[in-house]
């Protein structure tokens, strides 16, 4: 595993150049079926907004919707809010934003550690299963595991 200084240099340079940077976590090979991937955006906070997290999803598709949805953050100053349908992320369907704290399980560690726990604010990408249901939904067919949230739309 890369040095984690060596990561965040990584990390800098691309935040340089881009305005962010996305980060994959995979889950141990241990057998653990209980930890799925998740994927967040590191670099958003250095310009005053808040990191975006998406979980459940392969790596290359997660890096895909969180690079759209930052450039629609950070290139046309698209603003999400909580419980905001979103189209244009998936095709086909709608995602919702969720606002709310990391988790033991989702934890942007690069984020905290470039910027401190105490400045990053997250944005969760939630992604509704093929029949348009969401984890809040009856119906949902997938493990909470699959796709933990941060909050639910109906949190304030």
């Amino acid at each position: 595993m890369p040095h984690l200084d060596n990561v965040l240099h990584t990390q800098q340079r691309q935040i340089d150049r881009f305005g962010w940077a996305v980060t994959a976590v995979l889950p141990d090979n241990d057998g653990d079926d209980e930890h799925g991937p998740f994927a967040y955006t590191v670099g958003l906070t250095r310009h005053g907004y808040p990191e975006l997290v998406i979980a459940g999803l392969d790596p290359c598709i997660a890096h895909a919707i969180l690079n759209t949805a930052a450039g629609r953050v950070y290139d046309r100053a698209e603003r999400f809010t909580h419980g905001q349908h979103v189209n244009g992320l998936i095709a086909g369907y709608d995602t919702v934003i969720v606002d709310g704290h990391a988790t033991d399980t989702l934890h942007p560690g690069t984020a905290f550690a470039l910027y401190g726990r105490h400045r990053v604010r997250l944005q969760q990408i939630v992604w509704p299963n093929r029949h348009g249901r969401f984890p809040w939904d009856d119906g949902y067919e997938y493990p909470t595991w699959v796709q933990p949230l941060i909050a639910h739309p109906g949190q304030p």
